[in-house]
């Protein structure tokens, strides 16, 4: 049989047959995914074959998993070396951000947006809670949005509070298979319960202490808006560690230094301190946003991936 994780608790799976029946499932034996070292094999949104076990009880073994198209990928935030899957087989991205309450800092977009550039999944930036925004608030949001439109991703704006956006966000999601992403707080579970409001999906306040937001979604799961048309919850991401992309390919993940590579003296130019690099003459005329490349840096130098 073949099937979709649609759940993942890290031992045991629910897979999603073609006629739409739920299986309780596990890996058969160890996996290994070819040049990847994960601390999950199998993510939710993987394809997969199955057989029903014949114990008697209501349960499947997977023992293929089928190459994925891409996937969204970060450091392992418990095991050292190792990757963590965040979700397969996607058709897009809605990276959920909130400039306050939580604040979602420009070095956390940029990283998942490369992350999403190095697999080619089209990203949209969702900003919530615009019910607490002041017009100099909106103001900055209509920056910052310009600041992605130039360079090519597209953004919305929603509140779930006041329903602001959020007939927009359906038709984006609509035959499509979506992750939503973003931090702690962002209101990615307030969200999808709008939009499918039989989920009930558990929601929590922001703490008042550390204006940071409380993990409410403990694993990583696939809900069907209607026919063809998924979501993917996650986590919240505290931290977004990029994997397996080497230092001297890290610009062609920008779009806005991809574009002008062939424009740099050296071949091999790191963008930092080399004489006649184009990117950071473009940085100088304001032709590339500073905060951009202030995120590319951070990057480059492996610096602290919260930032």
């Amino acid at each position: 049989m073949k099937g979709v994780v649609v759940k993942s608790t890290g031992s045991w799976y629910l897979v999603r047959d073609a006629e739409g029946k739920l299986h309780r499932a596990r890996l058969r034996g160890k996996f290994k995914i070819k040049g990847l070292k994960v601390s999950n094999p199998l993510a939710v949104g993987d394809r997969v074959e199955f057989d029903i076990e014949t114990t008697g009880e209501d349960t499947a073994v997977i023992h293929k998993i089928e190459d994925r198209e891409n996937y969204i990928i970060r450091q392992s935030t418990h095991k050292t070396a190792y990757s963590h899957i965040i979700a397969a087989n996607l058709d897009q991205a809605l990276l959920i951000v909130t400039l306050v309450s939580p604040r979602t800092s420009f070095g956390f977009i940029d990283r998942f947006l490369v992350t999403a550039e190095a697999y080619d999944i089209p990203t949209i930036l969702v900003f919530n809670k615009t019910d607490l925004y002041d017009e100099e608030m909106r103001d900055y949001q209509r920056q910052i949005s310009h600041m992605y439109q130039q360079i090519g991703y597209n953004s919305i704006t929603v509140s779930a509070k006041s329903n602001e956006g959020i007939e927009e966000m359906n038709s984006l999601l609509h035959g499509k298979t979506t992750l939503l992403s973003g931090h702690s707080g962002v209101g990615k579970s307030t969200l999808i319960n709008i939009i499918v409001p039989d989920l009930e999906l558990k929601t929590s306040e922001i703490s008042d202490f550390s204006d940071k937001g409380v993990h409410t979604t403990t694993f990583a799961e696939m809900f069907e808006v209607d026919k063809d048309t998924y979501i993917i919850d996650t986590p919240g991401i505290k931290e977004l560690g990029i994997v397996d992309i080497p230092k001297n390919q890290l610009g062609h993940y920008f779009p806005e230094m991809r574009e002008r590579m062939n424009q740099c003296r050296f071949n091999n130019c790191t963008h930092f301190n080399e004489p006649g690099c184009a990117i950071v003459e473009a940085v100088r005329h304001n032709e590339i946003s500073l905060t951009r490349y202030e995120s590319y840096l951070s990057i480059l130098m492996g610096d602290d991936n919260r930032k």
